[in-house]
């Protein structure tokens, strides 16, 4: 026998689980709405952690979903630094960390990612961080503020804790092996923007680079060694490389995984086992607007959509989950960008707008059709690339009039 039962057992800590349950009181669900998640704090936005939170510009709790009262006004429980240790679908049983175990009728996985850690010499040494939550950028901002920092990555968390660090009085130095930051996701006609804006706030940016080892002294990170013999000293580093989806749990009630490493779930979010739904960094999903390829996408804003489309299917009104993600982000102050997408190819980029003035967008086409679209200062332009995105189908004339500014977007 269970200690307790639950309509709805959400299982994560994070914003794909508060929007579900958020989700779940609004369409009417009655019963039981249980939130259980591993970190300290109320389910909160991560992107404060690299950018405003990290800068110390707001609060703790500004970064919540909601306050306190909000969930007890809901009849929402939510369980704090408690973990879902084992997950019995037959007997659709979870045991926690807690000791208890909660039956439940129907269930969201929601278990996030984890930060991918590096195994190099030295990695063991004090001064050696990772971002994920609001405690790591506490300990980031006491550890690192004021000092010579090295950031392991040249995407999102390396470029946005230079940018927050180097504001804070921080002299920071990327290290990556891509040629020029951002270039994976955005090419290097975008990423060399962002670059400019980095290294002319003071940022060094070493790319076509490998990490080495770390070393140190009395326990302590001193100096980073690359693979070309370039030492640089540090008195702190920040490792940005990238996540890996938590599928401890769903693996071990051997729900079936996707080729990507995520969970693997259809249309609606549904798993292999019916009842359970997952959302946010640890699902795969059949993407409706992707011609049925599967993706996983890691931001707040899809962890928010689909806790909604998890919630509606919990509820036995399953809708497909065909959102275009939509992911922002920004250095500090310097630059801020938008993008719709993701393009995983394209052989064609069309600039819109200045970049030189700061205020374009670049339209990433693959074999005439919109894929992606990165907005720096337009975002007007994303509203019509995320409308051609989910359309499908190729252009009504060439690309390269995407670039022309009096082109009305809208009959295009």
């Amino acid at each position: 026998m269970a200690d307790r039962h639950a309509g709805h057992l959400l299982i994560g800590g994070g914003l794909a689980a508060a929007s579900a349950a958020r989700a779940l009181r609004e369409a009417g669900a009655e019963g039981e709405v249980l939130i259980v998640g591993r970190e300290t704090d109320l389910p909160y936005d991560r992107p404060p952690c690299s950018k405003e939170y990290l800068r110390g510009q707001v609060a703790r709790e500004d970064t919540l979903f909601k306050p306190a009262e909000w969930y007890a006004e809901h009849e929402i429980e939510v369980l704090t630094r408690c973990s879902a240790m084992k997950l019995d679908p037959a007997d659709r049983v979870v045991k926690l960390s807690n000791r208890e175990s909660v039956s439940f009728d129907k269930a969201l996985i929601a278990t996030g990612a984890n930060v991918r850690r590096l195994n190099v010499p030295g990695a063991e040494l004090e001064g050696i961080h990772y971002l994920r939550t609001l405690g790591n950028a506490d300990t980031i901002r006491a550890d690192a503020a004021g000092k010579r920092v090295v950031l392991i990555g040249g995407s999102y968390i390396g470029t946005e804790v230079a940018a927050s660090l180097t504001e804070i009085g921080s002299a920071c130095t990327i290290v990556m092996l891509e040629s020029v930051v951002l270039s994976r996701k955005f090419g290097e006609r975008a990423g060399r923007f962002f670059q400019e804006r980095l290294t002319e706030h003071g940022v060094q940016v070493y790319g076509d680079e490998e990490l080495e080892r770390f070393e140190g002294v009395e326990g302590r990170v001193t100096r980073v060694v690359l693979r070309s013999g370039r030492a640089l000293d540090a008195d702190a580093v920040v490792i940005g490389a990238g996540a890996l989806p938590d599928v401890m749990l769903a693996r071990s009630a051997g729900l079936e995984l996707a080729e990507g490493g995520g969970i693997k779930v259809d249309r609606h979010l549904a798993t292999s086992v019916p009842g359970i739904y997952a959302a946010g960094d640890a699902a795969e999903y059949e993407s409706v607007v992707h011609d049925g390829r599967r993706i996983r996408v890691e931001h707040w804003d899809v962890a928010l959509t689909q806790g909604r489309t998890a919630a509606l299917g919990m509820l036995g009104r399953e809708q497909p989950y065909d959102v275009v993600p939509y992911f922002f982000s920004d250095l500090s102050d310097w630059a801020s960008y938008e993008y719709v997408g993701p393009a995983f190819d394209w052989d064609e980029e069309v600039v819109r707008g200045s970049m030189e003035e700061g205020a374009f967008s670049i339209w990433y086409l693959h074999e005439g059709q919109v894929a992606a679209a990165l907005s720096v200062g337009r975002s007007e332009d994303l509203m019509h690339a995320r409308r051609l995105i989910a359309a499908g189908g190729k252009l009504s004339g060439s690309g390269a009039d995407l670039a022309d500014l009096g082109l009305d977007l809208a009959g295009v």
